[in-house]
Order: structure tokens, then C-alpha cells, then sequence
């Protein structure tokens, strides 16, 4: 055994492990933020790129240790190259560094090739060295994969509090819920006061639809993660669990408390099948639902991660020459995901049910895609040279996709409310208010129910971690005690490190 290690050790392979090894280390970078299977065309085609580099090195050398050697040494510069850039861009922002970073790396390339063809060196006993360093690495980075997400079964909690009841009953003629989270909703005093927007015409539809609109609700949490694990867990963070304590940054509970909710616990317990959508970002997306709904593959055919990927490397200049460029995709891939939740309403309203649908909208949250009819906008248009948001731009960017959102959020209840057999619940929410807002004006959400026969049970400060207290008590029999409404905000990286907000609404 020993000696079949040994010779396995000994043959060259290290060059396959060295091209792999950067897509794996990327995706464990961004683990929670993309699902696993997003790196699997970028590291197929980094293995490819690396063994067609050393074969052609080898059909030059006619030395398999020298062109494993030389290709190794290659392939880290090219893949490295990306990771240098970015670095100095962030450094030094303003500097001109990309000609002579270029050079550099041409020398690199061409000292390498020197030392590689030098007649006394054969490589052959590094092989077995490079190849355990290699596989090291490897193994390293896909356990902190396989770590980071703990597999559960759909029907879970990920809380140790989560405030399930056990004696929840449907109804004869359960009605269907719909929640949706619309990303960076603003409450209309907000859009007054910060953007100079009248949102009356869409918040008159709503109420022409039956709505009850909380004219003074504040959201509990200033991050969308945090907002939504209190909403969907219906307890403040604080109460919730013992691992989000002032001093922590880590998130991995906080998303599984979010993806195994006491709500989605609740429903799915009294028979209801669960319906989502793609999001763009693993963390939120309830891919063990019952329904899971994702667009095809975006028209560009290259995905976020792999432009992302193409940037840690040198062919991002293949940018620059305009074979591809990545914030195009990105826009195409955000538009996908918007179109494919307001397509695939009528769909969803006629599945058999109950239901409950968590529909996370990513709008009017950046990057901004849609003008104010849903045509399709570049997301560069609005950010400066450090892809940052100036003030004016965010507005503008915002308030194109808001007028857009309105359109389909109308048109979307006036699909749901036709064609179901029982009223349903109908919740539209804001998770936090818009960026580059004071503290207090991050808080003001938009918040909207649709509460057949239980609107009065309402009022104007309602938060969202009452929301769904309110719609187990009224429809199901549940004994939830109404909490004190009271926002928090709290910095980054001490996203738990919470100050009270005060709700000064008038």
C-alpha cells in the first residue's frame, strides 16, 4: 500500500490539483453567499486550461517533470494575477499601476521559464513534494466546503428558541400565504423626505386591493439577514439563540435560523407546502422547499461566480478587448431572477395548496437593472470607479426600479387575489430601508397586509417580527403574545452589537 502511495506521489499530477485549487478556494471565500455547484463549469474549465498547458509544455520539453514544474509555475501567476490586481486597486485606488503590474508579470513568466529550461535541473524529485502540498491544499479547502453548510432535512429548525406551537390547526379551506420581502423597501416619508417621491398612486392600489398599510412601521434590524431571521423566526435575535452575542461576527446559525424558521416550521407542520424562489445568493434561498423555482440559465451563458472567477485571473483583460464583459452578466442575471418570481405568478397561484411562499425580491435593492417601464439598465451607469453608489446615482437607480417593482407587485395581487378559491394572506414588506440614509431612516420599511376579515387587528408601528404572530393568531389558533415593537441598529463587523432606535413617527 505504501509503495502504490509512494508512486501515485511520484508521477507529475500537481499541475491538475494547482489549476482546481482556485476555483475551490473562491467558492469556500464566498460560502454562503453561492451554492457549491456555481463553481462547477469554472473548475472543469480550470482543469482544462491547466492540462492543455502542460501538455503543450510537454510536447516542447519532452520532460513531463520539467513541464509539470513550468506549468505549475505559470498556472500560479495567471491565477494569481487577479488577486494582485485587486489587492493594489484596492491600496491604491488612483495609481497607474495595471501597465507596470503587466510587466511584472511577463518578467515572472519569462524568469520562470529560464529556471524551468536550465539543462542540470530534471524536477523529478519535487513531484512528490508538490504533489502532498498540493492535495493538502485541496483537501483543505473542500472540507471547509463540505463544513460550512451542515446538511438538514427540509423540515427543521435552525434556532435553539424558535417559538414553535404544536397545536396549530389549519382551517376547512386554508388559505395560501404569500410573503413578500421586497429588499430595501422604503416607507413613503422616507421617499418623500430623502428622494422627493410621491408613492401614494401605488399605495392607494394597495388599498384599493384591501390593504393595510403600517404608515409608521419601522423594521426590527438594520441587514436583511438579520430582519429576516427575527421576522421569520418571530423573536428578536437576542432571544433567539445564545450564538448571537455582541462579540460575534459569524453568520452560519443566523442563515440556517433563516432558511428553518419557526414560520416555515409552523406551516410546513400543519400541511402546507413551501414555495421559493432564486435569490442570486445561497443564504436566503430555500432550496429543500417543497417548490423551488430558478430561472434557466441566463442568455449571456456565464453566471456571477464565473465572471467573478475570471477576475482573480489574467484573462480579466479579455474584458478590456471585449469578449466578455461581467457587469452586463450580472444585470442579465438579476433581471432573470426578477422576471422569473412575476412570470411564474399565475403558476404559483394555481398550485393546489396551502401554501406558503417566501417570495425575496431583490428590488429595489442594487444592482440597478430596470428602468422605470423594465427596460434594462447597465449597473455601472450608477456606481463610480471604486463601484461605489454616489448619492445621486443610488437615487436615480433606486427610484427607476421602484416605479418598475410597483407595476408588478400590483399586477401580481390582482393575479393572486382572482384566482384563488379562498382569500389569502398577502404580506409585503421592506427587510430595511434604502442606503446612505441616517440611522433612523434605514428603519422606515414599507409594510402592507392583506388580512381577510383581520385587517383590524393591525396597527400604524406594527414590526415585522409581530407579522406573522399576528396572522398564527387570527387564522390558526395560535397563542402568540404580541411583542413590543422596537428597532435595532448595529455596525459591521459586530452586526450583533445592537442600539435601540427610537420610533419617532408622527
Amino acid at each position: 500500500m505504501v509503495k502504490k502511495i509512494s508512486l501515485l506521489f511520484s508521477i507529475p499530477w500537481y499541475p491538475i490539483a494547482i489549476s482546481a485549487y482556485p476555483v475551490l478556494a473562491l467558492l469556500s471565500t464566498n460560502s454562503g453567499q453561492i451554492r457549491s455547484d456555481a463553481g462547477v463549469r469554472s473548475l472543469l474549465a480550470a482543469i482544462l486550461f491547466g492540462g492543455l498547458v502542460f501538455f503543450i509544455l510537454w510536447l516542447f520539453f519532452r520532460q513531463v517533470h520539467k513541464a509539470a514544474f513550468l506549468s505549475a509555475l505559470w498556472l500560479g501567476l495567471f491565477f494569481g494575477f487577479g488577486h494582485a490586481y485587486m489587492y493594489i486597486d484596492d491600496e491604491y485606488p488612483k495609481s497607474d499601476y495595471t501597465l507596470w503590474l503587466v510587466i511584472g508579470c511577463g518578467i515572472l513568466f519569462a524568469l520562470a521559464l529560464f529556471w524551468a529550461t536550465r539543462p542540470k535541473l530534471t524536477f523529478v524529485t519535487a513531484a512528490s513534494i508538490v504533489n502532498t502540498m498540493s492535495a493538502a491544499l485541496i483537501i483543505m479547502v473542500v472540507w471547509q466546503l463540505a463544513s460550512s453548510a451542515p446538511p438538514r432535512t427540509a423540515h427543521a429548525l435552525g434556532a435553539k428558541n424558535a417559538p414553535v406551537e404544536s397545536d396549530l390547526r389549519a382551517p376547512a379551506d386554508p388559505p395560501d400565504v404569500y410573503y413578500f420581502l421586497l429588499d430595501s423597501y422604503g416607507r413613503a416619508d422616507t421617499l418623500k423626505i430623502a428622494y422627493h417621491y410621491d408613492n401614494t398612486a401605488f399605495l392607494n392600489g394597495l388599498k384599493e386591493r384591501g390593504f393595510y398599510i403600517g404608515e409608521c412601521s419601522q423594521s426590527n434590524y438594520v441587514r436583511t439577514d438579520i430582519s429576516m431571521t427575527a421576522t421569520l423566526n418571530m423573536t428578536y435575535l437576542q432571544d433567539l439563540d445564545s450564538a448571537f452575542s455582541p462579540d460575534s461576527t459569524k453568520r452560519g446559525i443566523l442563515w440556517d435560523s433563516l432558511k428553518h424558521s419557526a414560520v416555515r416550521y409552523n406551516f410546513e407542520s400543519m400541511g402546507y407546502q413551501t414555495v421559493n424562489f432564486a435569490t442570486g445568493f445561497d443564504w436566503n434561498e430555500l432550496r429543500d422547499a417543497d417548490v423551488f423555482l430558478a430561472p434557466p440559465p441566463i442568455s449571456s451563458g456565464m453566471s456571477e461566480f464565473e465572471g467573478l472567477f475570471l477576475d482573480t485571473t489574467l484573462a480579466r483583460y479579455i474584458k478590456d478587448w471585449g469578449w466578455v464583459d461581467p457587469d452586463a452578466l450580472l444585470g442579465q442575471s438579476f433581471r432573470d431572477r426578477f422576471n422569473n418570481i412575476f412570470d411564474s405568478i399565475d403558476e404559483m397561484a394555481q398550485m393546489p395548496g396551502p401554501q406558503f411562499a417566501y417570495i425575496h425580491v431583490i428590488s429595489p435593492h442594487p444592482p440597478f437593472v430596470f428602468d422605470p417601464k423594465g427596460n434594462p439598465t447597465y449597473p455601472p451607469d450608477f456606481w463610480n470607479d471604486q463601484r461605489m453608489y454616489p448619492a445621486d446615482l443610488y437615487q436615480k437607480g433606486y427610484l427607476n426600479q421602484l416605479q418598475h417593482l410597483n407595476d408588478k407587485v400590483l399586477a401580481a395581487i390582482d393575479t393572486i387575489q382572482s384566482e384563488s378559491k379562498t382569500p389569502p394572506i398577502i404580506i409585503i414588506q421592506g427587510d430595511h430601508g434604502p442606503w446612505l440614509q441616517p440611522q433612523d431612516r434605514r428603519m422606515w420599511i414599507l409594510n402592507a397586509y392583506y388580512l381577510p376579515g383581520n385587517n383590524d387587528k393591525l396597527y400604524k408601528t406594527i414590526t415585522p417580527v409581530n407579522t406573522f404572530r399576528i396572522v398564527f393568531n387570527s387564522y390558526f389558533g395560535g397563542k402568540y403574545e404580541i411583542l413590543k415593537d422596537v428597532s435595532y441598529f448595529s455596525p459591521v463587523p459586530k452586526i450583533y452589537d445592537f442600539s435601540v432606535i427610537p420610533n419617532k413617527c408622527k
